[in-house]
């Protein structure tokens, strides 16, 4: 779960390597000028690797697959057929 907190742009430049720290440990700040809002610095998401167990919880919920559809669908993207690409 990320923290959001605001930071002045004073408050970034005394107190950069301390805010990327936290950033970099998910921490996300909104930086402001004069009070305004400026910009965002934001932890960049990293790959994960995704198990078994936890892509089977992720897709209980998806709708099922028309298979007529969905063939129908890819049938029509192709437009034509398909063909060999060396083929001259």
């Amino acid at each position: 779960m990320s923290l959001h907190h605001e930071i002045t742009q004073r408050d970034l430049r005394s107190s950069s390597g301390e805010i990327m720290d936290a950033v970099e440990h998910g921490t996300t700040f909104v930086v402001t000028r004069s009070g305004t809002p400026i910009g965002e610095l934001v932890p960049l998401r990293r790959r994960q690797a995704v198990t078994r167990a936890q892509f089977a919880r992720g897709s209980e919920q998806a709708p099922a697959v028309d298979l007529e559809s969905f063939r129908a669908e890819a049938d029509a993207s192709v437009d034509g057929g398909v063909s060999d690409p060396y083929e001259r």
